[in-house]
């Protein structure tokens, strides 16, 4: 079986605050979510119809459990979800200050099970077959998961589309400059390259979105998609089509979400085959939805939702 899509990377439990503007000294609830960035995309992508899997691990432990209950319930296969022992399932706070303070704490120490990702282990088969394959930065701070990560893309040989998601997380990272070398091996491999304005400067050294992603198709992607906030998002693609799409109105209650609901879309769009510009405004659409909401995998939404949004200009 091909998969529509296959993403490797983060998982872990999410633990967000069920009261919004207050700080994590005072919260006295919590809802808890499966989480983690390539994750939240399978989730994404399988709410829109596609048969997705993830390639990641868990603590052997019982959030490791609610996790492959969870990936099951949204119907995403997890085959190749395996445990680590002695390392613990990662969870991650958040604090909601709408509309656009959303501070994360992440609880991956020792070390985070699915940076433990070996090469070895890979289904190189699958991941070749899939018609898009989605890896993230992160995927690259640490051993094995590093190696893991550019051996899947080397066998790949840039079959399909295969998607780099720059995911700069600095917390991650020693600086920069230990990230830019890995990124720019995976961009060798990879056809399509999305990131934020701060992401696409890690990549690039650029931060100017047009020139950003003509640095990103130098580096020998086909597309680059460049995410710039408020101002919308920047599609550029090899045969010189562009597209520039602004955010669709919304009432942000939680933004930590947004980007995966956009990957997903993303996958999706591609997959359907649509032109640029239908990709991007799906895209937005599906990532402004779950900004609207408190979770990140239980809120993505369906396509009869998007196209509501897109109909009505807005997410209501």
């Amino acid at each position: 079986m091909a998969y529509d899509l296959i993403t490797m990377g983060r998982i872990g439990v999410d633990l967000y605050p069920l009261q919004t503007g207050v700080p994590l000294p005072q919260v006295t609830s919590f809802g808890k979510f499966l989480g983690g960035s390539a994750t939240n995309v399978a989730v994404a992508a399988a709410r829109l119809g596609r048969d997705a899997a993830v390639i990641t691990r868990t603590g052997d432990d019982p959030f490791g459990t609610y996790l492959h209950e969870a990936l099951r319930e949204f119907g995403v296969d997890d085959r190749w979800v395996t445990p680590v022992p002695g390392l613990p399932t990662p969870v991650t706070f958040c604090e909601v200050f709408p509309p656009d303070d959303f501070p994360l704490y992440f609880y991956r120490r020792p070390k985070a099970p699915d940076l433990e990702i070996d090469a070895h282990e890979l289904d190189l088969d699958a991941i070749r077959e899939a018609r898009v394959f989605w890896i993230t930065g992160t995927g690259l701070s640490e051993e094995p998961s590093r190696t893991a990560t550019l051996a899947a893309l080397a066998h790949r040989a840039r079959a399909g589309t295969t998607v780099f998601d720059l995911d700069w997380r600095p917390m991650f990272w020693s600086d920069p400059d230990a990230a830019r070398p890995f990124y720019a091996e995976a961009l060798k491999h990879t056809t399509v390259a999305v990131g934020n304005l701060d992401e696409v400067e890690v990549a690039t050294g650029v931060r100017d979105p047009h020139a950003a992603a003509r640095a990103l198709l130098d580096a020998g992607v086909e597309l680059a998609v460049v995410k710039q906030g408020p101002k919308g998002v920047l599609a550029v693609n090899s045969a010189g089509d562009s597209a520039e799409v602004p955010p669709l109105p919304v009432n942000v209650l939680n933004g930590l979400g947004a980007g995966d609901a956009f990957g997903g879309s993303l996958c999706h769009g591609l997959l359907a085959g649509w032109d640029l510009e239908k990709i991007m405004r799906h895209a937005n659409a599906a990532g402004a939805i779950v900004a609207s909401r408190l979770e990140c995998s239980s809120a993505m939404p369906t396509p009869t939702e998007i196209e509501e949004a897109l109909a009505a200009g807005a997410v209501r």
